[in-house]
């Protein structure tokens, strides 16, 4: 729903004007809080490695330390969703994530014992199952379900920006200072993303008795959240998410261990792989979010799903740096697709019970169960069958995550509305 100011009889255009200029602050909040979030989740990526590994921890002991991360975002997905659905105020369970999001990396800061790890570790992965549906929900309120597909591309896009970017920074505080300050600086890009959130008024929240239910106080909900299961394409999705991931959080380690073993994956290379599909979420999220409202979800979604066969398929035909870094524009493009698709989708489907954030859990939970096998299986498959051989079975996986949408994914756009759009007026 796209919201206009409306003012009430008898106000005046400078009341008309500030009202307008509170909602263009909120949606600038929006913006910065994608940014500055991705930004601070990127410092629990490749450097957490680096940093154990500096100070003596054995590869089984970081990976250890990695899955009890691992371990703890798949566990809390479901109550992270419910737990944003109880609480009627977003803002609250967003700051309490950030909050905890900068803790963690404080205390990876300290001395890098177990205990202090696992803590970091822990506390990442249950605050990450907060924050995804906070920010979910906090752009439905802000933008109602008309807009909400224009508006998670533009989410997409400033999250794309704020890890590139992040990665940047950080990469100049290892390089610079030290593998410790990488945690420091991490922390630090926990305060901009608070001010960002602060920014965001419920004043300037469409009203929810015109929109979706996800927006009503909890106690108005008429239906359990149990009932959301009861939605067939629910799990057609769910489904379509577990081989999406499977097929490919695998696919760029894959081609890096062959490139390395050839001795062709130089420190630049590695980095543009990673930068490339960033650039081009960024460019297509926007896009990608308009062709949703306006074509439907199954074809943008579909088209999003294919890029992973075909990018798997030309892995296994073109080898070389050049190739696969070009190649990584086609993650990009499911990334962009993926990254809008999951709240978009969860949010068409919980229209009738309004439980969003529980439907998000659920698919989150899908897609790290997929994350989670897909490196362990390609790799068993690549050690005994060759490198050529994995990728064309990430192909498979990726084409039957496409073929079960085309056949069973029904499109979950609501009916547009005719008519003059529906205004709303702040409390």
């Amino acid at each position: 729903m796209r919201v206009q100011a409306r003012p009430c009889e008898g106000e005046g255009t400078a009341s008309t004007l500030l009202r307008a200029t509170n909602h263009v602050r909120s949606r600038l909040g929006l913006n910065g809080l994608n940014f500055f979030t991705a930004a601070v989740q990127a410092g629990f990526g490749p450097f957490i490695a680096v940093w154990l590994t500096l100070n003596g921890w054995t590869l089984s002991a970081l990976g250890l330390a990695l899955s009890v991360g691992t371990l703890a975002g798949l566990i809390g997905q479901l109550p992270g969703g419910m737990l944003v659905d109880q609480i009627h105020r977003k803002r609250i369970p967003a700051a309490g994530a950030l909050i905890a999001l900068g803790a963690s990396a404080l205390l990876l800061c300290l001395a890098p014992t177990r205990p202090l790890v696992w803590s970091a570790q822990i506390a990442h992965g249950l605050a990450s199952c907060v924050m995804t549906p906070a920010i979910a929900a906090l752009t439905l309120s802000i933008c109602g379900h008309d807009s909400y597909s224009e508006r998670l591309g533009q989410n997409t896009r400033y999250a794309s920006l704020g890890n590139a970017a992040s990665a940047a920074l950080l990469g100049v505080a290892a390089s610079a200072i030290s593998e410790q300050a990488v945690f420091l600086v991490t922390a630090c890009l926990a305060v901009p993303a608070l001010a960002a959130l602060l920014m965001i008024r419920m004043s300037d929240c469409v009203d929810p008795r015109d929109d979706h239910p996800a927006l009503r106080h909890p106690r108005e909900r008429e239906h359990k959240p149990w009932q959301i299961f009861a939605e067939p394409a629910l799990h057609v999705f769910a489904a379509a998410i577990v081989l999406f991931q499977l097929a490919n959080a695998a696919l760029l380690p894959v081609a890096l261990n062959g490139l390395t073993h050839r001795g062709g994956a130089p420190g630049f290379v590695v980095s543009a792989t990673i930068i490339v599909p960033q650039i081009v979420t960024a460019m297509l999220a926007p896009w990608a979010g308009t062709l949703a409202q306006r074509i439907g979800r199954r074809p943008v979604l579909v088209a999003g799903f294919a890029a992973v066969p075909l990018r798997a398929l030309l892995f296994a035909v073109v080898p070389g740096a050049l190739p696969l870094t070009i190649l990584q524009a086609l993650d990009g493009v499911s990334a962009a697709v993926f990254g809008l698709m999951l709240p978009l989708i969860a949010a068409d489907l919980t229209k009738r019970t309004g439980f969003l954030n529980l439907a998000i859990g659920a698919l989150g939970l899908a897609s790290g169960l997929g994350a989670t096998f897909a490196t362990l299986i390609a790799g068993w498959i690549g050690d005994r069958f060759g490198a050529a051989t994995t990728f064309l079975f990430l192909a498979a996986v990726g084409a039957t995550a496409v073929g079960l949408l085309w056949i069973a994914m029904p499109e979950t756009r609501p009916q547009r509305v005719r008519g003059a759009e529906k205004a709303t007026q702040p409390a």
